[in-house]
């Protein structure tokens, strides 16, 4: 399995990893600062997981979420998002996300959401 963290706070994204490393252990893990990054990681690598925030720079989540699904149809998105707003919730669920989760996401949030996916 191949995982992507997406955020344009470094604290985050290795926060994030962290807590990741201990259900996947050496899985491979990739980074983006930015939605962009994110689809490039996405074309070229073809994760099967990707944890997205959607306030960022240069392309934020709601761009990014749909052309990721496009470039790779079986990938998995979970959001992870300050925005926990009911209407960002059903916005990001309505473009293809699996889960819409509040930041900070734990180690024991993780872990239940990947028993699922």
């Amino acid at each position: 399995m191949k995982y992507l963290v997406t955020d344009d706070s470094k604290l985050a994204r290795l926060s994030l990893i962290k807590s990741l490393k201990i259900h996947v252990g050496d899985a491979e893990i990739y980074q983006a600062t930015n939605g962009a990054e994110a689809v490039e990681i996405v074309k070229n690598n073809k994760p099967d997981i990707v944890f997205l925030d959607l306030t960022m720079p240069v392309m934020d989540g709601y761009e990014a979420l749909p052309l990721m699904i496009e470039e790779h149809p079986k990938i998995k998105v979970v959001v992870v998002s300050a925005d926990v707003q009911e209407q960002a919730k059903t916005r990001v669920i309505n473009l293809g996300a699996q889960f819409h989760v509040q930041k900070p996401i734990n180690s024991d949030k993780i872990k239940e959401i990947l028993k699922i996916l």
